[in-house]
């Protein structure tokens, strides 16, 4: 069956989650004093990203609210005896630092504007809907998208296949005749691959392969991959 649409991940696929993160993090750190304690910026960062990775997890298990793991991202920077109060004046500090530092993919816009109309797009994202909804405006992108899914809301997170087939149903299509593009290879792509629908893992750094992944290394490379004749039928020849 012909591809219909595209289901598209958003940080770090469209939207620069990780120059983000970096670059607010490390001003923040430095306004409050704390970087002395890493022995360099890269390092710093590297342990907001460990500990945002940490807590993330417990998110999007169900364990801990969005707002409660990033006030456990503060108190590992700051101390565990830091009050709720305290801590989220902490974070939306950061914050500020890091939604200056928002940015789209250069390569996202061309990519949409080339598969459109040929292809419906949807978002599915491991975040909250208000959050992703606040950053898709910012960067002027929410209205190329029909709409917007996120597991805080619907009570599954990828890879889990109800995500995924949730997302298949907000388009009213069959998961065989969408696609989903995201920068996970586990939990985009073989999560996609796993429900049903036809995973392609946005491989950005381009160092890693993965024989049993539909991989690109930039959006780019998404039409063709898509306009293929195999229609996924045979693996791809973009590696």
């Amino acid at each position: 069956m012909p591809i219909r649409a595209v289901l598209w991940d958003i940080d770090d696929t469209i939207f620069d989650f990780s120059a983000a993160e970096h670059a607010g993090v490390l001003v923040h750190l430095r306004n409050e004093g704390l970087l002395s304690a890493f022995d360099d910026e890269d390092r710093a960062a590297a342990r907001w990203r460990e500990v945002m990775e940490l807590h993330y997890e417990r998110f999007l298990a169900g364990e801990i609210t969005l707002a409660e793991q990033r006030r456990e991202r503060v108190r590992a920077f700051v101390g565990p005896d830091v009050t709720d109060e305290a801590a989220d004046a902490w974070f939306a500090a950061y914050y500020v630092h890091y939604e200056a530092a928002w940015t789209a993919f250069p390569d996202v816009v061309p990519a949409l504007d080339a598969l459109t109309p040929g292809y419906r797009h949807g978002l599915l994202s491991n975040s909250a809907t208000a959050h992703q909804e606040r950053k898709l405006a910012r960067l002027g992108l929410r209205d190329r998208f029909e709409f917007l899914l996120c597991s805080q809301e619907l009570g599954y997170a990828k890879p889990a296949p109800q995500a995924f087939w949730a997302a298949c149903q907000a388009l009213g299509l069959p998961p065989s005749e969408v696609a989903y593009v995201g920068d996970k290879a586990d939990t985009d792509a073989r999560g996609a691959n796993a429900a049903g629908l036809h995973g392609v893992w946005l491989d950005r750094t381009g160092t890693v392969t993965a024989s049993d992944l539909r991989r690109i290394t930039g959006l780019d490379q998404l039409p063709a991959l898509l306009a293929a004749d195999t229609r996924f039928g045979a693996p791809s020849s973009i590696r």
